[in-house]
């Protein structure tokens, strides 16, 4: 089941939005690009013209809507949390929120205050007041913030799951590019429209864009000039010292400045001297410093340009037993070429 939004409005910030929305449709966007805005637009919080729902008052549009900060009545239970938005005697709707609470896991839960759960529990609750509407389309507004990172992954996983089994479709906005790999689709939301979506197979090895590049995590940025074509989407660039191959998605033309996007991921170390095959880009570089950033290590290079790697602990330590010279390769795919945006004022 898929549904298809498009609404446009003005205040508090400007959108021009057509999106399909299937299974879990991550909206990655830096803060304040107008994710929450969107999807208070959608619930019918917000002015805005559309479709579906234009002008439907927001009691009456099928949409379940988990806002940032969870907003859980303090002073009500649970169960009348959950129950807020229907209609009935207490017990009927006690009755009928209980089974979605069990889903959840947090059954046992019913008669407390929210002040007495955890954040993960807290989020179930929220998860189970905008299922409990039975909506057409779900709502999730920045969903992992409540959770801390030790179970975010886990909690998470569990939720989507009982997402996935009710069918609806899901929108969750979020500025953590991490989400964007438990999504069916993802879209990116920029200057107000959005300019890719896709699989997040498709938007991360094709960004359209710096910009893009850089909310999908993208650190390594530099400029060079186009030296030739080597067939299809396939092109060597040179810059003062260096020459490598890249992607680019439009076509280039010999001579042209273009911005070149390397993910840290990608680059790897190597320990002895190599030719580079088809498609490779192999480097002689100087390693200025390194770190230890979590289970990986930052290398951090100065020359022949300054270029950020991360890679995994025990090739780390190998790497750096040695000196401070050291050869890196960089797969061609991997390498994103843009028509250079040198003439604009900044992509960051």
């Amino acid at each position: 089941m898929a549904v298809t939004v498009k609404y446009r409005l003005s205040r508090p910030v400007p959108l021009d939005i057509s999106l399909e929305i299937c299974g879990l449709t991550v909206l990655l966007g830096i803060s304040g690009s107008g994710k929450s805005t969107l999807l208070r637009a959608l619930a019918g919080l917000v002015p805005a013209q559309g479709s579906p729902w234009n002008q439907v008052p927001a009691d009456q549009r099928p949409v379940g809507y988990l806002p940032q900060g969870l907003a859980l009545f303090p002073h009500l239970r649970v169960w009348e949390n959950v129950a807020y938005s229907l209609r009935g005697p207490a017990g009927s709707r006690r009755q009928a929120v209980l089974p979605v609470l069990e889903r959840l896991g947090v059954g046992e839960l019913a008669d407390r205050f929210p002040h007495a759960l955890s954040g993960g529990q807290k989020q179930r609750v929220a998860l189970a007041r905008a299922m409990a509407r039975k909506p057409a389309l779900l709502l999730l507004d920045e969903p992992t913030s409540a959770l801390d990172p030790v179970t975010r992954t886990e909690i998470f996983e569990e939720l989507l799951q009982e997402i996935r089994n009710s069918g609806v479709p899901v929108l969750a906005a979020t500025h953590d590019s991490g989400l964007c790999h438990f999504a069916d689709r993802l879209a990116i939301l920029d200057q107000g429209r959005i300019p890719v979506a896709g699989s997040p197979a498709e938007v991360f090895s094709s960004p359209p864009d710096p910009r893009v590049a850089r909310l999908l995590g993208i650190t390594n940025f530099l400029e060079g000039t186009v030296h030739s074509g080597r067939g299809g989407d396939l092109y060597a660039v040179a810059g003062a010292g260096w020459q490598l191959l890249g992607r680019s998605s439009c076509s280039l033309q010999m001579g042209d400045l273009v911005t070149l996007g390397i993910p840290a991921e990608v680059i790897r170390p190597v320990l002895e001297p190599c030719q580079a095959g088809p498609g490779e880009n192999i480097l002689s570089a100087r390693l200025s410093h390194w770190r230890q950033e979590g289970l990986q290590v930052g290398l951090h290079f100065s020359h022949p340009f300054p270029l950020h790697a991360r890679v995994s602990s025990p090739v780390a330590g190998s790497v750096l037993a040695g000196n401070a010279q050291m050869v890196v390769q960089i797969p061609a795919e991997f390498v994103h070429l843009w028509k250079s945006l040198r003439q604009s004022k900044d992509f960051s």
